[in-house]
């Protein structure tokens, strides 16, 4: 008699446990434990120098480590291989031509095969638009030739970008062009960063920069770089990081 008992002791038990795990199962409320993620997705689109390729330039994204990033898209494309008119018409990587180096500030701009470059920045961003992701979070950054295209590429897009970074570069359109540039396009704001010792694109040719876009309406931060050379310093990159990471827009 114990032993039956004992048994339907058990077997109500267990009954009772089967029961209140079920209706655990079934009735709880859902509790998502997926990490939320309020930053939109981003896109930088990085332009290298003459004589450079996309490839060579790719180690820059580990550089950016904050949290923001983690929705960025990078694109490192390369520049199509030209006739160079500064390197005796050498063949090399090249975004459009450019007539002597060291660049200053009223070297000759070649704005025929500049265009064409931006034309096909352009597709690149159209692209990208296309994707998803919203004007207000793409960049667009360049070292040196790069850099003069970075320029051109965001005054001349018909929409507001998120920003232009310039590294090293000039402003490689005469004053006419500036004519060109939408309401839109001036709301762009442009990071210019140049070093005091470069011996390439001459900082006077930064220098120039600046108060033209001003002029035009066009904000515009530039800062200057003791001692470097024709070079990106790691402390540059460290600031652009920052300079993007305040204009990332949350996707609410």
């Amino acid at each position: 008699m114990k032993l039956v008992l004992l048994a339907k002791s058990i077997l109500l038990l267990t009954l009772t446990l089967c029961g209140t795990l079920l209706f655990t199962l079934v009735f709880r409320p859902y509790v998502s434990f997926r990490r939320p993620d309020s930053m939109a997705r981003s896109f930088i689109l990085w332009l290298h120098g003459r004589g450079d390729s996309g490839p060579a330039n790719e180690p820059i994204k580990n550089l950016f480590t904050s949290p923001e990033f983690r929705n960025t898209d990078w694109s490192f494309p390369s520049a199509p291989v030209n006739p160079v008119t500064c390197n005796c018409g050498a063949m090399m990587p090249s975004w459009f031509d450019i007539h002597e180096i060291p660049i200053k500030a009223d070297s000759p701009k070649d704005e025929s095969s500049l265009v064409k470059a931006v034309q096909n920045v352009h597709k690149m961003i159209d692209k990208e638009i296309d994707a998803g992701t919203n004007p207000n979070n793409i960049f667009v950054c360049g070292f040196s030739q790069g850099g003069a295209l970075t320029l051109a590429s965001v005054l001349l897009y018909p929409k507001t970008l998120a920003g232009g970074a310039v590294f090293s570069g000039w402003v490689p359109f005469n004053s006419s062009l500036i004519d060109q540039i939408s309401p839109d396009a001036k709301r762009t704001p442009i990071l210019w960063l140049h070093g005091m010792d470069d011996g390439r694109v001459l900082f006077e040719a930064g220098q120039a920069g600046p108060p033209l876009l001003e002029i035009a309406g066009i904000s515009c931060e530039f800062k200057a770089y003791p001692g470097l050379t024709h070079s990106i310093s790691i402390e540059e990159l460290k600031y652009l990081e920052s300079w993007i990471k305040t204009r990332l827009q949350s996707s609410s």
